[in-house]
């Protein structure tokens, strides 16, 4: 195994925990609070639907396998948050959802070689700025994710929680 699979499956371990401790205080019922009017708040039911949702798709990328453009899944990119508790599983299964995607993607990873850095994606939306599995992965695990860490962070202080 590589250095930069070794520093990509550090960081991947650091989320995991990360995500669990953002949400390891809630109640199943707070998951879905959206504080102000109407949709936009991304909420950590939504958070993690969606971080789950992208999972399959960063397990795909490290193998050279075909997958379906996220942006069309029901939790992907272009999706709202929705107050409906009932539109989303379980805090869980949500949780059970990320710690097994987590564990899927490092498993992936391990079983990988330093060729997986040229391989092409096979999803031709983002070809264009993501061209390869050594351009895409470090954004899908590491800066996608940490982005959505930090509206959970900020969810948890509007919501008068302590950080973590």
């Amino acid at each position: 195994m590589s250095t930069a699979i070794d520093g990509l499956l550090f960081s991947w371990s650091k989320n995991q925990d990360y995500g669990q401790r953002l949400v390891a205080d809630l109640t199943d019922e707070q998951m879905g609070v959206q504080p102000g009017p109407g949709p936009g708040v991304n909420h950590p039911a939504w958070v993690l639907s969606h971080l789950n949702a992208y999972h399959p798709v960063i397990e795909a990328v490290i193998k050279g396998e075909l997958f379906d453009d996220p942006v069309g899944h029901k939790f992907g990119m272009k999706s709202q948050p929705e107050a409906d508790r009932s539109v989303y599983a379980s805090k869980d299964e949500l949780v059970a959802d990320f710690v097994t995607g987590h564990e899927r993607v490092e498993r992936a990873l391990r079983e990988a070689d330093d060729s997986l850095w040229g391989q092409p994606l096979a999803l031709e939306r983002w070809v264009k700025f993501m061209p390869t599995a050594g351009i895409a992965l470090p954004y899908l695990m590491l800066v996608h994710e940490n982005s959505h860490f930090g509206q959970l962070s900020a969810w948890r202080r509007v919501q008068g929680l302590a950080s973590v």
